[in-house]
């Protein structure tokens, strides 16, 4: 399997995500969250300055999810990462 041009294939990682005050969200208050973490699983060939196995963030609203192999894995271009860990 090879991810094309600038698309870039991740598994997005599961956060507890808690308030200031300690409060934890629930998964649709965490959906509404336009910035989510996510693993590099495969990254195109016209993709730079990312690996496999790089943790990021990335936009949810450009993003669309595929069942690859029986693994639910995500679509994004490289344009949608705002920040690499």
């Amino acid at each position: 399997m090879k991810a094309i041009g600038k698309n870039i294939v991740i598994n997005k990682i599961e956060e507890e995500v808690t308030t200031d005050s300690g409060l934890l969200l629930s998964n649709k208050d965490r959906s509404d969250m336009r910035y989510q973490k996510g693993e590099v699983f495969l990254t195109g060939s016209d993709v730079l300055n990312l690996n496999v196995g790089d943790k990021i963030y990335y936009d949810t609203r450009q993003c669309y999810t595929l069942i690859i192999d029986g693994e639910a894995r995500t679509i994004i271009q490289e344009r949608d990462v705002v920040v690499v860990l």
